[in-house]
């Protein structure tokens, strides 16, 4: 029994979302187990499969939501360990997840510091260095926001780079103190990591040292790519700056190059690094700046990560989750159903079904291997380049060093000859030497010998001054202490200046014998040849030097016997000093306790005193605190009025709001002072308080009557007058929560606040009644002016849409170039037509004046005629209005930013407005006048123009827009019964909302009819519309349309240009 045939939506449904539910549930169950994995207490580095994992999973979702929900939950504050590897895992999220995942991260910056701060206070060994991670994520999430056009892999082209910093010196400046200290914290992370390490190879390769070593490879990638950057920038700046400005920058580069090269010779001799990543090699020098040439040396530094293989006990990963194969269970279960009740409607497959399902899943497989092969090749790629330059940057280096080796072997060469030409000679001067060292030996001796006591001679006497010094120090010291010091040292001064007068004068003797032995020395030295033939004068000075020597001997006894005597007097007087130096340090010792214990007493009444002034400071705020509190309740009491129904009834004069509103600037003024006089002493807020009291009231009282102003208003000033206010007192709360912090009080401004009431006081002055007696020789000037006005708007509106043609045939093509081309050709049709309707217009107008003045003035006719100047300004102002409207209608109409229906509205507006200047012009015409037969024919062309622009915009309107086809075919009876009631309930709703929006439209002309002051009395044709600025063209405050009496048939003459208007649905 086969009864159930149609399975109900909901259950297809609900068995596609219990599909979608389990792979989502599947999804997060994956990524939290690859989160915990990686990122958990024990000391060992982050495994590169769970990375990869969450990496994949940013890419499944577009952003890093499920891993932020995830790490939110994780206990950083309880291990620092655990907070060491998620900044890890962030760290290579933002590197090579999705580019959505610096937004998502930019909205968890609270939480990174947050960590950061809270192990920067503990003393940890991970704590340190999460704090300063912390950071460097921070800094790079800021970096990359500023910078958009670098993603946080920073693997840009140079064109890129060269776009990034633009042509302004100023910019290029800015981005290269922004990269510099980019590099500054992520140099600083290595360095705070290798302090922490022993560098030998041991512990490179022991899980604790690889658990800190392992971020240091995102760290190499981010610095390879930030050193190439600030070259080029560096480059580029020297290019457009002197070198004298650019020396604070090359300084830094100098200094941050030593510290990466450091960092990278390091890591590159660590057998940890060596397998994961091959390290680039940094010049020996920094590039020279000053020289423009040296940028064709750089070599773009390239790190390469080898392939990774995945270990043999890890399952392979599939990058495609298949969860469209149903359980055996489920499958069984539909086969029983189907076996008894029939196949489902609507879930029938057929082959073509199973053949679409399988080419999908093939494409799915085929686009993961396509992207597999992508990664690979763009991995080979990059290897490749890594080996290109290794293999340029040899290449370069064997050539300086042949370059080298050649100019090495040419100066062996030079040194080569050089030496043997030394060799010739000194062969020659040997043999004479050889002689002369034989003879010359045994003077030498002789000389050794006085030479020896001469130094002994000047050492006794050194020792003499240094001991002479130290006592003459002692002696200046203790001189201004005793009277009785210094007689001693005056005695011994007098006595030490005779021994060094008396050993002074030895010494020139000496000295001067010895200068007379070197003499001799150096005349024997020249006279070797002759040195046989004076030895026995030689030998007789040798006497005399013996004799000399014992002299000396014996005067050296007599010094030695008296500074015996000298030095025992010494430790008599160094005894006395050490006695007077003792007293001198217990003196001092009472005075420095006594000067500490007055510091200390000066120090706690300057504590006390500062912390007086503190809370005298505190209490200042508070009383400003309150009075802002105070200031807020006023104003959110005047603006809770603005909606406050029992207000209504409330009135208010503009003249009262100006002058209140010219109040309240006022008070702005003092409040700027009052805030000045504060922000500079702190001490005294008496002028703040006062000003904000003062603000508040004038403020409240400013929006309370402006509300009440607006109730007698027209409503599109009502409704402004009230915006403004309301904005007005949102901009006072705002500055007024400006000043509740310490901080943004001293830059808050109330200038926005003044811009809101200048423009309630703008609006006040506009609603302030005009005065409307008018000098009778002036109407004649008006119309004149008006019709003149007139005519430039329509001038200028055909020129308008001359231009937007252009613009469409540039911007468009096809069907929508058509369209605005019928557009656009149909509106200038029309106001060619307005334009020679107004100036047949003017000549009848012309022909009424010189027909009806008589001998009266133009000036004297229009003022003794005012009601019908005033319907002829009215009108004219009418027509030139209607242009403008229809000629921004049209323009948005083309842009694609307006409505086909504001074009229609904008046509029947300016037929109606053509009718009323022909009704104004034909009331003092003659029925026989030839201009008011061409007026006439004039309007039934303008009418005729805009029924084309209508129907122009109408088959517009049906090409552009595209109908969806109704398709019922595959409807049962009740859905198409179903389908139908909904039909019917909609219609009724659209008729309902069109009656609505018809008494809309019919109280709207009421109240326009009523505002313009038209009388029900069928004689008078137009109430004297209010004084139009000259040179101003916008809508006139009052009705354009007469009143013309009605014929017996109820039908308007159409012979008169006048046709009778239709709602248009």
């Amino acid at each position: 029994m086969n009864t159930i045939k149609n399975v109900p939506s909901r259950v297809l449904s609900r068995r596609a979302g219990h599909g979608l539910e389990a792979d989502r549930e599947q999804f997060d169950r994956n990524q939290a187990i690859s989160i915990s994995k990686a990122i958990n207490t024990q000391e060992a580095p982050v495994k590169e499969k769970h990375a990869r994992r969450i990496i994949l999973g940013t890419h499944h979702e577009k952003g890093a939501f499920t891993f932020w929900s995830y790490a939110i939950g994780l206990p950083l504050p309880s291990s620092s360990i655990l907070s060491w590897k998620f900044c890890h895992v962030l760290h290579k999220v933002l590197r090579d997840g999705h580019p959505n995942v610096l937004q998502d991260c930019q909205r968890h910056r609270s939480n990174i510091r947050e960590i950061g701060d809270l192990w920067g206070h503990l003393h940890d060994r991970y704590g340190q260095l999460v704090n300063i991670y912390a950071k460097l994520l921070l800094h790079k999430i800021s970096f990359h926001m500023k910078h958009p056009e670098f993603p946080p892999n920073l693997e840009v082209s140079d064109d890129v780079l060269e776009k990034a910093a633009g042509t302004d010196v100023n910019d290029i400046f800015q981005l290269t103190v922004e990269m510099f200290d980019y590099m500054d914290c992520e140099l600083k992370l290595s360095e705070s990591v290798s302090r922490q390490l022993n560098t030998a190879i041991a512990v490179s390769q022991m899980s604790a040292g690889q658990c800190k070593l392992a971020p240091l490879i995102q760290v190499i990638q981010d610095c390879s790519h930030l050193y190439h950057y600030t070259v080029k920038l560096m480059f580029k700046l020297h290019s457009c700056l002197p070198a004298d400005t650019l020396q604070g920058h090359r300084d830094r580069f100098h200094e941050q190059f030593h510290s990466l090269k450091t960092f990278f010779k390091r890591a590159s001799d660590m057998l940890y690094f060596k397998r994961l990543i091959q390290i680039p090699r940094l010049p020996d020098n920094p590039p020279n700046f000053l020289r423009a040439s040296a940028l064709a040396e750089h070599v773009k530094p390239v790190v390469v990560i080898p392939n990774e293989e995945a270990p043999e006990d890890e399952e392979p990963e599939s990058l495609i989750e298949i969860s469209t194969v149903q359980p055996v269970e489920q499958v069984v279960a539909e086969d029983i159903f189907e076996q008894t009740f029939g196949p489902l409607n609507g879930v029938m497959k057929d082959d073509r079904d199973l053949q679409i399902e399988n080419l999908k899943k093939e494409i799915e497989l085929l686009q993961a291997e396509l992207d597999r092969i992508k990664m690979e090749a763009q991995r080979y790629i990059t290897q490749l380049k890594a080996q290109v330059n290794s293999l340029e940057s040899e290449l370069e280096e064997q050539r300086k060093q042949k370059q080298k080796a050649l100019v090495d072997n040419e100066q062996l060469r030079d040194e080569l000859e050089k030496l043997r030409k030394i060799k010739l000679d000194s062969d020659k001067a040997l043999g004479l030497c050889s002689e002369a060292e034989k003879r010359a030996q045994s003077t030498e001796t002789r000389y050794m010998k006085l030479k020896e006591k001469h130094n002994e001679l000047v050492n006794i006497h050194a020792e003499l001054l240094r001991k002479n010094a130290d006592t003459a120090k002692q002696l200046t010291v203790t001189q201004q202490n005793r009277e009785e010091v210094a007689r001693i040292k005056e005695q011994l001064e007098l006595q030490m200046d005779q021994v060094q007068r008396e050993s002074e004068m030895k010494l020139e003797d000496q000295s001067f014998q010895m200068e007379q032995l070197k003499q001799a020395l150096e005349a024997k030295k020249e006279e070797l040849m002759q040195i046989q033939q004076n030895l026995s004068k030689s030998e007789q000075v040798g006497s005399q030097l013996s004799s000399q020597m014992e002299a000396l001997h014996t005067e050296q006894d007599s010094l030695r016997k008296t500074m015996m005597a000298k030095e025992a007097e010494l430790v008599s007087v160094q005894n006395i000093i050490e006695d007077k130096e003792t007293l001198l340090t217990q003196e001092k010792n009472r005075n420095a306790q006594e000067i500490e214990r007055l510091q200390e007493h000066l120090s706690e009444k300057k504590a006390q005193e500062k912390s007086l002034q503190q809370k005298h400071i505190d209490d200042q705020f508070s009383i400003i605190q309150g009075t802002v509190k105070e200031a807020e309740n006023i104003i959110q009491d005047a603006l809770a009025k603005l909606d406050d129904p029992l207000h209504i009834r409330c009135t208010s004069s503009p003249d009262y709001l100006i002058s209140r509103a010219q109040s309240a600037l006022e008070s702005i003024s003092s409040l700027e002072n009052g805030h000045a006089q504060y922000t500079q002493n702190l001490t005294d807020a008496t002028g703040l308080v006062g000003a904000l009291a003062q603000f508040a009231h004038l403020m409240a009282d400013t929006i309370v009557n402006g509300s009440a102003t607006s109730h007698m208003a027209p409503t599109d000033h009502a409704d402004r007058l009230t915006d403004s206010c309301r904005d007005c007192g949102n901009r006072s709360l705002q500055y007024l929560n400006e000043l509740k912090d310490r901080q943004s009080l001293r830059h808050a401004d109330p200038a926005s606040v003044r811009r809101s009431l200048e423009s309630i006081l703008h609006l006040g002055q506009e609603l302030r009644p005009k005065n409307l007696d008018i000098k009778q020789e002036e109407l004649g000037d008006m119309v004149e002016k008006e019709m003149a006005s007139t005519s430039a708007a329509i001038e200028d509106a055909v020129r308008r849409i001359e231009e937007m043609m252009n613009q469409a045939r540039q911007g468009s093509s096809g069907v929508k170039l058509e369209v605005n081309e019928r557009i656009l050709q149909s509106c200038t049709e029309l106001m060619k037509a307005i334009r020679l309707l107004v100036l047949t217009s003017t000549n009848l107008q012309k022909e009424i004046v010189e027909s009806g003045r008589g001998a009266a003035t133009t000036q004297e006719f229009y003022a003794k005629n005012s009601r019908w100047t005033e319907g002829l300004i009215s009108a004219s102002k009418a027509v030139g209005w209607g242009a403008t409207q229809l000629v921004e209608s049209a323009d948005r109409v083309v842009l694609h930013t307006g409505k086909y229906e504001e074009l229609i509205v904008g046509s029947h507006e300016i037929a109606a407005s053509t009718a009323q200047l022909v009704a104004a012009s034909k009331v003092k015409a003659d029925k026989n006048s030839r201009n008011l037969s061409k007026l006439q024919q004039c309007s039934r062309s303008v009418n005729e123009m805009a029924a084309n622009v209508v129907a122009s915009t109408k088959s517009g309107q049906e090409q552009v827009e595209e109908r969806d086809t109704m398709d019922f075919s595959g409807m049962s009876l009740i859905k198409l019964k179903k389908e139908e009631m909904e039909t019917q309930v909609k219609v009724l709703e659209l008729e309902n909302k069109l009656e609505n929006e018809r008494m809309r439209l019919g109280e709207l002309r009421k109240k326009h009819y009523a505002l313009a002051g038209v009388y029900e009395d069928l004689e008078e044709v137009v109430k004297p519309a209010s004084l139009p600025r000259a040179g101003i063209l916008k809508k006139p405050q009052l009705a354009q349309k007469p009143i013309i009496p009605p014929k017996q048939n109820s039908k308007l003459d159409k012979g008169d240009g006048v046709y009778q208007a239709h709602l248009v649905d």
